[in-house]
């Protein structure tokens, strides 16, 4: 799918963590957004951390083969006062990136905050509230769907994307672009 001279494009969203690392695919075309495909990639938390890392390189290269995403977008590490979590959850996000990367995606990060505020329109939200507002936006209802949170989380980073996407190519048409 990838991007398309109509200025259509897709975009793959991820919302990494060691135990369950979400995924969405989302295409857009003359501003609608329709979902493509969704899930997680889940991993066994008695296994290896390096083998956890790696099965998530492995599906999510899978999946960027198989859906073809002109772009991804990951969301930045949350901070927690548990350092071992952080660490954990910063080294799945690298091995996300990094499938995306070995595949020639270009990669752009999101604070979570920005990604509820982009949804939502508040950085507070929660993760429900983000939810719902993915199906709407989406036209889906993702009850239907069961992909639990952390696939809407990824497609709620992927939606962010699209935005911050068109905010950018609207400011600078407007000529409003340092």
């Amino acid at each position: 799918m990838g991007e398309t001279d109509s200025g259509s494009i897709t975009v793959l969203g991820l919302d990494p963590g060691s135990r369950r690392t979400g995924w969405g695919v989302v295409h857009e075309a003359s501003g609608k957004l329709s979902l493509v495909a969704a899930g997680v990639v889940a991993t066994d938390a008695k296994t290896d951390l390096c083998v956890r890392l790696g099965r998530i390189f492995t599906e999510l290269a899978k999946l960027i083969h198989e859906h073809r995403p002109a772009e991804a977008a990951v969301e930045n590490v949350f901070v927690s006062q548990n350092i071992m979590s952080a660490l954990k959850l910063g080294q799945a996000r690298g091995a996300a990136i990094a499938a995306c990367a070995h595949l020639g995606l270009p990669v752009s990060s999101y604070e979570p905050s920005l990604v509820k505020k982009s949804l939502v329109g508040g950085g507070r939200a929660e993760k429900g509230q983000v939810a719902f507002m993915v199906g709407r936006m989406l036209n889906v209802r993702l009850d239907d769907l069961k992909l639990g949170l952390d696939a809407t989380d990824a497609l709620a980073v992927a939606i962010c994307h699209l935005n911050q996407r068109r905010l950018t190519r609207l400011t600078r048409q407007a000529g409003l672009a340092q």
